[in-house]
């Protein structure tokens, strides 16, 4: 639920600002927390070596760019440029007024109030290069993918979101077709696929630049699709392979991978019919959607941050995103006529101990992510029962 217009005072990590009249959400701190993670620990390693630059581009109130600032900045060697922007000139007097505390500190700092697009288009051309930009976008931000990309430094960050959860989810099959170039279908697994379809289109815009791509994190509250990825200098064989397409069947549920580089025909599902119940999405990302060493360093730096983000993160180290497929406890017990889903840790660790990969899903509660095949899943499930936590 955001707050109000009339509760304009907001305090959160180190920052204390006025939020103005513009929407704020208060439940979306595990994203700004991890926003200022992010700083800290490029202020903590490059950060010791040579200057940063930072640029919140869609800034709202300036409360990311302030924790930037206040509690990120000071981890530095050298002072980094804080690059703060927003297109709506209504926000610049209050965008202005928080950044003051950071203009007494010294820390160099530069405000806009100009589109997304063509400060980054500047930014390109002049040759400014970000280590971090953190892209809080409203709606489908796939046209600022690739100019965002341009304007970072090899290595450096990109923190994306998104709000249009219609397109990657399948509920707008044409809205993915036009803002992803994928073909996406409703899935039990909705916020995942999302992010996949995310990160792969990502990774195409960065392909075509010439770099490869690193995702750092990956979540979702449902309503936001928020990805953190590492622009590396050049791609690897190994991302390539990391493209590719799902299947599901819409009968009997059965799923099936493959990378683009390796695509032949799907093979026979549980159905007597064979595959022509089979609905296809992506291309999409199938490779993994955390760096768990990355996950424990955050978790590891002494930046304060709410319980949900610390939450977030426990979650997230549990599941490192891979294998892709990802299935309902929900389905797998209404398929077996069972009174309830299965206990999802029992689940998990039976799987374990028939010798294939399972973890809990970090993304969407009540799932599981395995390489078993589906007639395996249904028969542990079956013995592991119904109605578990």
């Amino acid at each position: 639920m955001a707050l109000t217009r009339t509760q304009r005072h907001y305090r959160e990590g180190a920052a204390e600002l006025e939020l103005g009249d513009g929407f704020f959400r208060e439940q979306s701190r595990p994203a700004r927390d991890l926003s200022v993670l992010l700083a800290a620990d490029q202020a903590c390693g490059v950060g010791q070596e040579r200057g940063l630059r930072w640029l919140d581009l869609m800034a709202g109130c300036g409360i990311r760019a302030l924790r930037w600032g206040l509690e990120a900045a000071g981890r530095c060697a050298f002072s980094p440029e804080i690059w703060v922007n927003d297109a709506d000139p209504d926000r610049s007097a209050v965008l202005k007024s928080n950044m003051k505390r950071l203009e007494q500190k010294g820390c160099p700092l530069h405000l806009f109030a100009q589109s997304a697009e063509r400060l980054l288009t500047r930014a390109w051309l002049d040759g400014d290069r970000f280590d971090l930009i953190d892209l809080d976008a409203f709606g489908s931000p796939s046209a600022l993918v690739q100019p965002a990309l341009k304007a970072l430094q090899p290595e450096g960050v990109l923190f994306l979101a998104s709000t249009d959860g219609r397109s990657p989810t399948g509920h707008d099959r044409s809205g993915a077709i036009r803002r992803l170039g994928a073909a996406a279908r409703v899935h039990p697994a909705s916020w995942e696929l999302a992010l996949r379809h995310q990160i792969g289109f990502v990774a195409r815009q960065a392909w075509m630049l010439g770099h490869g791509l690193e995702p750092l994190l990956s979540f979702s509250d449902g309503r936001t699709f928020r990805t953190a990825v590492r622009l590396l200098p050049h791609h690897a064989e190994a991302e390539l392979n990391s493209l590719g397409l799902l299947a599901r069947c819409d009968v009997c549920g059965n799923q099936q991978v493959q990378s683009l580089l390796r695509l032949r025909a799907w093979e026979a599902c549980l159905c007597p019919s064979g595959s022509e119940h089979l609905l296809i999405h992506g291309p999409l990302w199938l490779g993994p959607l955390q760096g768990l060493d990355f996950l424990r360093r955050l978790s590891d730096a002494s930046v304060p941050v709410a319980g949900a983000t610390g939450r977030l993160l426990h979650r997230l180290l549990a599941d490192s995103g891979s294998p892709a497929r990802v299935w309902s406890t929900a389905e797998l017990a209404s398929r077996l006529g069972l009174s309830g889903p299965p206990s999802v840790s029992a689940l998990v660790q039976a799987l374990r101990d028939a010798g294939q990969l399972a973890s809990v899903s970090g993304v969407m509660g009540g799932q599981i992510r395995t390489n078993a095949d589906l007639q395996m899943l249904l028969q542990l499930c079956s013995t592991v029962g119904g109605e578990g936590p």
